[in-house]
C-alpha cells in the first residue's frame, strides 16, 4: 500500500505517456474476459506471492505445502516471484519457487522491531548464499510507515551488500520516494518501485497513464539504474478513493493495459497481487482482501 493524501507531488517535465492503453469502448463484459484472460495466459514478468490463507495473517506460521501448492498454481503465468518476509514460513517462497523454475525476488520484511529485523536479514543472507535469491530487497515500504529512520534503513542495505556481493540489491518503497531520498538510489544496485494509481484516486481511464508517470519519476531519479515496478494492482471489489473505484471490470482493464505497457516498454513489472487475502482489510480497508488475480480459494477471478 503505497497511499499518501495529498502530499505526494509528481515532477514536472516528466513524460512517459507513449502508450495510452487500449481502448474498451466496444468491449463487453464478456469480451473483457476473455482479453484478460488471454493477457494472463500469455504470461507476466513477476508476479506478488500472497501468502495467507483465509483465517491466516502474518504471525502465523505458514507451512512448505500450503507455498508449493501455491508456487505451482501461479507458475505456468509468471517468470518471476516476489516474497516479502524471510521468517514465519516465507521462506520457503524462494526455496521452492527456484524448485519449480521461478526467479525470485526476494524481500526482509523491516519494521521498528529490531529483533525481528535481525532475524529477517540473516534469513535474507542465507537465502542468497543458499542461491535461491535473484534480487534482494531490503524492506519494503518502512520509510513510508515511518518505521525506520533513513540511516537505520541504508545500514541495513549496506550489511546485505556487504554480505552478498554478486546479488544485486535493493529497497520497495513508492515511487516519490527515491526522489525525496537519492541517498536511497545511491546505496541501491536496483531501484524497487511501487506504483499505485489506485490509491492516488486516479479514475482507471487514466490509470495507465499515471502509472508511466509514476514510473517516469522513479526512472528520473534513479541516475540510470533499473527501475523495476515491485507493486502496482487494482482492486476488484469495495470500497472506492476519489476517483478511483474498485471493480471486476476495471480490475481486469487494469491488468491488460499493464501487462501490454509493459511488455512493449521492456518493463520488468511484478502485479500485486497473486490471491485475495482476507487479513488485508486493516488500513486498507474492505478494498484489502480484493487485489488477487486469483480469489481467497485460488480461483481465477474472471
Amino acid at each position: 500500500m503505497s497511499y499518501r493524501d495529498e502530499d505526494y507531488r509528481l515532477y514536472t517535465g516528466v513524460k512517459f505517456t507513449e502508450h495510452t492503453g487500449i481502448d474498451f469502448s466496444e468491449y463487453s463484459i464478456e469480451k473483457l474476459k476473455k482479453l484478460w484472460k488471454a493477457t494472463l495466459n500469455k504470461g507476466m514478468h513477476g508476479i506478488c506471492f500472497s501468502m495467507y490463507e483465509d483465517g491466516q495473517e502474518p504471525g502465523d506460521i505458514i507451512t512448505e505445502e500450503q507455498v508449493e501448492r501455491r508456487i505451482k498454481i501461479l507458475k505456468p503465468y509468471s517468470k518471476w516471484v516476489r516474497s516479502f518476509s524471510c521468517i514465519e514460513g516465507n521462506e520457503h517462497v524462494p526455496r521452492l519457487a527456484s524448485k519449480h523454475g521461478m526467479k525470485t525476488l526476494v524481500g526482509a520484511w523491516l519494521s521498528d522491531n529490531k529483533e525481528d529485523n535481525e532475524k529477517e536479514i540473516e534469513a535474507l543472507i542465507s537465502l542468497a548464499k543458499e542461491g535461491c535469491v535473484d534480487i534482494a530487497a531490503v524492506g519494503n515500504e518502512v520509510l513510508y510507515r515511518n518505521e525506520l529512520t533513513l540511516e537505520e534503513l541504508l545500514a541495513y542495505i549496506k550489511r546485505v551488500k556487504e554480505a552478498i556481493p554478486n546479488i544485486p540489491v535493493g529497497y520497495v518503497d513508492a515511487y516519490y520516494e527515491f526522489s525525496r531520498h537519492p541517498e536511497l538510489v545511491d546505496a541501491s544496485d536496483v531501484i524497487l518501485s511501487n506504483c499505485y494509481p489506485y490509491w492516488e484516486g486516479c479514475d482507471i481511464d487514466g490509470s495507465l497513464g499515471h502509472m508511466q508517470q509514476m514510473f517516469g519519476q522513479a526512472s528520473a531519479a534513479a541516475m540510470g539504474k533499473k527501475v523495476i515496478i515491485t507493486e502496482t494492482g487494482w482492486p476488484s471489489e469495495g470500497g472506492s478513493l476519489k476517483g478511483a473505484f474498485s471493480s471486476a471490470e476495471n480490475a481486469m482493464k487494469y491488468f491488460i493495459n499493464a501487462q501490454v505497457w509493459a511488455e512493449k516498454a521492456a518493463i520488468d513489472l511484478f502485479y500485486f497481487s497473486s490471491f485475495d487475502e482476507s487479513w488485508k482489510t486493516g488500513d486498507e480497508g474492505d478494498v484489502g482482501a480484493y487485489w488477487g488475480l486469483w480469489d481467497k480459494d485460488e480461483k481465477l477471478k474472471f
